[in-house]
C-alpha cells in the first residue's frame, strides 16, 4: 500500500512539472516568474527597467554582446524579428542585454555596434552582471520569452543552426505565438549556443 501511494505521488509530481524545464538552465525553470531588473543603461542614453515594457503582452529578452562572432551572426535575425513584430501597437517587445565587462563589450562599443547595425531595439548594459546571473544565462546569444504575467514560457536558442541558411527549425517564433495566445509552446527549452558569458568572480 505504501509503495502504491508513493508511486501515485511521484506520478503526480511528474505530471505537474513543466516539460524540459531546467534541463539546460540550472537557475530557472519554465513557469518561473522572470527576475526583475531596474535602471540598466541603454545605448540610447536612457535607463531601462523591466516594468517599462508593461504594455507588451510578450517580451523577449536576449543576452548578447559585441565581440562574440556567434552573437554577431544572430544580430541580423534579431533585427528581422523586431521588424516583423515592431511598429505602433505591437504586442511583442524585444530587449537585448549585455553583461560582459571586457573592453570590447562595454557601453561605448555597444553604442558603436548599435549604430553600425541600425538596432531598433533597446540594447542595455549591466556591468554588475546581476541580471545575467539571475536568469542563469551562460552564453551569447541566449533567449527568454516572457508572457503577459512575466512568467518564462521559453528559454534557449533562437533556432537550430548558427548558420541562418542552414537553420531548419525556429524555436523563438512558435514560443512567441503561443504566448500571445496564452498557451504554452510545444518546445519550452533548448540548449543555447554561443560564446560563454565572461562572469567575474
Amino acid at each position: 500500500m505504501f509503495r502504491f501511494a508513493m508511486a501515485l505521488l511521484i506520478a503526480g509530481l511528474v505530471l505537474v512539472s513543466p516539460a524540459l524545464a531546467g534541463e539546460f538552465n540550472k537557475k530557472l525553470s519554465v513557469g518561473d516568474t522572470a527576475p526583475s531588473w531596474i535602471g540598466l543603461q541603454g545605448v540610447d542614453g536612457q535607463t531601462h527597467s523591466l516594468s517599462d515594457y508593461k504594455d507588451k503582452d510578450v517580451l523577449v529578452l536576449v543576452f548578447t554582446c559585441n565581440r562574440c562572432l556567434i552573437a554577431q551572426g544572430y544580430q541580423d535575425r534579431i533585427i528581422e524579428f523586431t521588424r516583423k513584430h515592431g511598429g505602433a501597437g505591437s504586442r511583442v517587445g524585444l530587449v537585448a542585454i549585455n553583461v560582459n565587462n571586457i573592453p570590447e563589450d562595454r557601453l561605448p562599443r555597444m553604442k558603436e555596434r548599435a549604430q553600425a547595425k541600425g538596432f531598433t531595439f533597446p540594447y542595455l548594459y549591466d556591468p554588475s552582471q546581476k541580471v545575467g546571473r539571475d536568469y542563469g544565462a551562460t552564453v551569447t546569444p541566449e533567449f527568454f520569452v516572457l508572457n503577459r504575467e512575466r512568467k518564462i514560457v521559453y528559454m534557449g536558442a533562437l533556432d537550430n543552426n548558427n548558420n541562418a541558411a542552414r537553420a531548419t527549425q525556429n524555436y523563438l517564433e512558435p514560443a512567441v505565438e503561443a504566448a500571445l495566445k496564452g498557451q504554452q509552446p510545444a518546445k519550452t527549452e533548448t540548449r543555447a549556443r554561443g560564446c560563454s558569458i565572461k562572469y567575474e568572480r
